[in-house]
């Protein structure tokens, strides 16, 4: 076989194959997305991205309501977890579900803006903003606008008051220890939600062993329901057989 006849052979499977499936946005919300509350009517929610209390430190473009949006497929999944977390008096807390990509434009806006500092000393102190999307924290496109990611975490139950926060609060390091960074009625996984450091990693050994324990039943409980998690996240999950692989939609949260 020559090298010039095998690469016409090379071609001409190439031809042959199908091209991969070309990512698609859609401002329409499919007739399988629910509000979680009627899949886990009891499920706990605090949607950062509705108030000013998260890494832009304003509402986020798309955010209409503090609610959580999901695919039926992934609210079903996820259910599944929350009945096996009631029997040890623990609940889900939802920070965020579905994510349109209005909202992740704004985050790119944002990570672009280098001058606009004002919640570094909370959720990202340590790096410089210049490298959120080299460092994998910010990116064009996110698994939230596909409806099956989430990011949660776990309350004990009676869930104690989650504490307010008011824009102008002095900000505290979210690596800090509980009791020193900003209070959540969380377990204690080690950091807070949206800290863009190194201790976020799932399974960084750097943390304590309680903390370890409290990610570990997390991640244990959302891979037997069908979830990955992120490597950078302790928080943020996506299901595996997710039913939009390549769709990116674009409509409000509301």
């Amino acid at each position: 076989m020559t090298i010039r006849w095998f690469a016409a052979f090379i071609a001409v499977i190439a031809l042959c194959m199908p091209a991969p499936a070309a990512a698609t946005k859609t401002e329409e919300m499919p007739d399988d997305f629910v509000q979680i509350e009627e899949i886990i009517p009891d499920v706990l929610l605090e949607i950062r991205y509705f108030s000013d209390h998260n890494f832009l430190g304003v509402r986020v473009d798309g955010y209409e309501k503090p609610a959580c949006l999901l695919t039926r497929r992934a609210a079903e999944a996820l259910a599944g977890v929350q009945k096996e977390l009631r029997p040890f008096g623990i609940t889900l807390k939802i920070y965020d579900c579905y994510r349109p990509q209005r909202a992740v434009d704004h985050f790119v806006r944002w990570a672009k803006d280098i001058a606009d500092t004002k919640t570094r000393e909370e959720f990202y102190p340590m790096i410089d903003k210049r490298n959120l999307f080299r460092d994998g924290y910010i990116a064009e496109r996110s698994s939230h606008s596909r409806g099956s990611t989430v990011d949660l975490t776990l309350v004990a139950l009676p869930a104690a008051l989650q504490p307010s926060y008011t824009s102008g609060d002095p900000l505290k390091a979210c690596f800090l220890p509980a009791g020193v960074r900003f209070a959540d009625n969380s377990l204690d996984m080690g950091t807070g939600f949206d800290c863009f450091h190194e201790l976020s990693h799932p399974d960084n050994p750097n943390i304590a062993l309680a903390q370890r324990s409290h990610r570990l039943l997390l991640k244990t409980l959302m891979d037997k329901h069908g979830f990955n998690n992120y490597n950078k996240e302790w928080w943020h999950f996506t299901l595996r057989n997710e039913p939009y692989p390549e769709t990116y939609f674009n409509f409000p949260v509301k």
